[in-house]
């Protein structure tokens, strides 16, 4: 048996890290730890940002208005078969009476619906889709199969088509406290320190890890 073929056939239980194969100069994402769940599909770039110029075959063409971009947070979770849609293909105006896309008229057709923005630390569920010039708050779950329309608060879960709001992962306090951490814009030797106790729902220990942590380096 051929263990190189192996090695390199795609499987569920490997991921595509982003920041490895990202190459749309309108996709910026943070960090190195940010995955999609590609087995099923083309990967990232190919199959799940949909409509956004800047990519293998646009890349060298002149855009004809200003072009959306996209924005992922570091720890981010896409999981697989996730669509973000993007704005290149908005030109189907409904306050027209015909929404053909008719080219003579296409400038005037487009309208931009703004950046989208994945936050640090979201899991976007299987087959979920998010629309354009949405913002996905820090530490958010997006449900499988959710039609996300409208921007999702931080450390929130959201769920079917369109997306309303579940419930929220912690009380108002823990999710304030998480915040004011700023966490995932900590240096890498910092968060691999704590890591841990991110990885457990003790808010004072993870509070008392932080100033330790800050006490020790200011006096090093």
């Amino acid at each position: 048996m051929n263990t190189n073929r192996l090695e390199n056939k795609k499987h569920w239980t490997k991921t595509q890290p982003l920041s490895d194969v990202v190459t749309n100069k309108n996709i910026i994402v943070k960090g190195k730890h940010s995955y999609y769940s590609d087995c099923w599909d083309d990967g990232f770039e190919q199959s799940v940002v949909r409509y956004l110029l800047g990519d293998e075959l646009t890349r060298n063409s002149t855009p004809r208005w200003k072009v959306d971009k996209l924005y992922i947070g570091n720890y981010v979770c896409i999981a697989a078969e996730v669509v973000i849609l993007m704005g290149g293909n908005h030109n189907h105006r409904t306050d027209w009476f015909s929404l053909y896309p008719f080219m003579d008229n296409i400038e005037e057709a487009y309208i931009g619906k703004g950046d989208t923005h994945v936050g640090d630390g979201c899991w976007l569920g299987m087959r979920s889709m998010i629309m354009p010039g949405i913002t996905i708050g820090e530490g958010a779950v997006i449900a499988a199969n959710s039609v996300v329309t409208k921007d999702v608060e931080p450390y929130s879960v959201v769920g079917g088509n369109p997306a309303k709001h579940i419930k929220y992962r912690f009380l108002e306090e823990t999710r304030s406290k998480l915040l004011s951490f700023d966490m995932y814009n900590w240096s890498e030797a910092k968060f691999e320190s704590l890591r841990p106790i991110i990885c457990s729902s003790d808010l004072s220990q993870l509070e008392i890890a932080i100033q330790q942590y800050d006490i020790a380096c200011t006096t090093d």
